[in-house]
């Protein structure tokens, strides 16, 4: 019996020991993993806080060239509307053309742009040569054949 309590009670004598030394072992040497991770975690957090930086200044560029997109419409927007208003030759002229640079500010252009009618007194062009009457057209199966009268 001394034998089997001999065995069983060195390897958890063994045991114990293995626990208590490496305990000690971790207590007495806390800098050297946990320096590294918390010098890898500063570096984890200096790198997130230049990406929010850099975020941040992005979408503030962004909103600044938005801006200055939006002032050059508008001046553009003013110019035509001088020019419109001192280049047009007649008052019909110019209030088609006012109304459409000022279609062109709300929402859909369709709706507000005023279309222009083709004249009535105009025959519409065709795409095909007209047929005169005593001569065969085109599609004819004799067209281009000489007879043999």
């Amino acid at each position: 019996m001394e034998q089997t309590l001999t065995a069983w009670l060195i390897p958890a004598i063994a045991l114990v020991a293995g626990i208590a030394i490496g305990f000690l072992v971790a207590r007495l040497a806390p800098n050297a993993v946990p320096g590294r991770t918390q010098r890898q975690l500063d570096d984890l957090q200096e790198r997130f806080d230049n990406y929010q930086s850099d975020v941040v200044t992005h979408f503030n560029t962004t909103a600044n060239l938005v801006k200055k997109l939006t002032q050059s419409y508008q001046d553009v927007q003013e110019h035509l509307t001088e020019g419109t208003s001192k280049l047009a030759l007649d008052e019909l002229t110019r209030q088609r053309l006012m109304a459409a640079l000022h279609a062109d500010e709300g929402g859909d252009k369709r709706d507000k742009r005023e279309r222009l009618t083709p004249p009535r007194d105009h025959e519409t062009p065709k795409d095909y040569a007209p047929k005169m009457e005593n001569i065969p057209g085109m599609l004819d199966e004799n067209y281009g054949l000489k007879s043999k009268r």
